[in-house]
């Protein structure tokens, strides 16, 4: 939908891991591991998958973003701005005082914003509001409602009846993103709460279940694609991730779910960036 290339929107996940990084040096405070392994999901999503209007945020006919995993914010916000919903520039404001971009989304403060997310665990319940709404009473099947939840968050019971109510409603229109990066706040997930078989637990719900390399774009882009058309129930993608992707000081390294990087940090992680598009581009990874 977007009109870029697989190639185009890698490079625009890259620039997004540097944005996120760049943010967070100058927040001092937030949440790194996490925003890096969805990068590749959210400029899929956002150069490809989505049918929205940059220029026109409340246009009737776009589709509905909602990120559940707010603390997931830098990555939202980077996406946003790459894609020209606001300045760039404005990414420096990250987490300060009267900032449109706080720590968590706010619907009302910034334009692009569909739904305020902050307790774990609602946004699918919101998601599957908003579906049904569609589904029911606006009766548009054009529309679609994308959620992305990460796998820590799974841990909340309010996810599981969001989960029930949208299989007894079949909402075919809401298709929900898992970033399993098998990490959260104080640990590893299967050792903080185990999630054990993610596909069967779903699938067990009634929901149309995909298991996808969450770094491979072609794969999230054919994954959204297959969801889409499957009508007679709720679809889930389980987008497995590397958490501080690019960085490898930062991957798969729990206490990177609440750190940021320091000033020396942030320049070490930059340069692992760029080291990384280049092997990139030259078909190396």
């Amino acid at each position: 939908m977007g009109g870029l290339t697989v190639r185009q929107i890698e490079q625009k996940a890259q620039e997004i891991r540097s944005d996120i990084i760049r943010m967070l040096e100058k927040a001092g405070s937030g949440h790194a591991a996490g925003p890096l392994g969805m990068a590749d999901l959210m400029a899929a999503l956002f150069f490809d998958i989505l049918k929205i209007r940059p220029d026109e945020p409340d246009w009737d006919e776009r589709d509905i973003f909602i990120m559940s995993n707010g603390h997931c914010a830098p990555v939202l916000y980077a996406a946003m701005a790459a894609k020209g919903f606001f300045e760039k520039g404005e990414l420096d404001t990250l987490r300060k005082f009267e900032s449109r971009l706080q720590g968590h989304p706010e619907r009302v403060v910034l334009p692009g914003i569909e739904t305020t997310s902050g307790p774990l665990g609602s946004g699918l319940s919101q998601a599957a509001g908003v579906a049904y709404s569609l589904q029911y009473l606006d009766r548009d099947p054009q529309r679609f409602v994308y959620c992305t939840m990460g796998d820590g968050e799974l841990n909340e019971g309010n996810i599981w009846e969001a989960a029930m109510f949208a299989s007894k409603y079949k909402l075919g229109q809401l298709i929900g993103f898992i970033d399993r990066n098998n990490i959260q706040i104080s640990g590893n997930t299967e050792e903080v709460m185990p999630l054990e078989n993610l596909r069967d637990k779903w699938e067990s719900f009634g929901w149309h279940v995909q298991q996808i390399d969450g770094h491979n774009v072609e794969s999230i882009i054919e994954a959204a694609s297959m969801a889409r058309a499957i009508t007679n129930r709720p679809s889930v993608i389980i987008a497995h991730t590397i958490p501080g992707k690019g960085v490898d000081f930062m991957e798969y390294d729990y206490r990177w779910h609440g750190m940021v990087p320091d000033q020396n940090q942030a320049k070490e992680a930059l340069q692992k960036l760029q080291s990384l598009d280049g092997r990139m581009e030259a078909g190396r990874v």
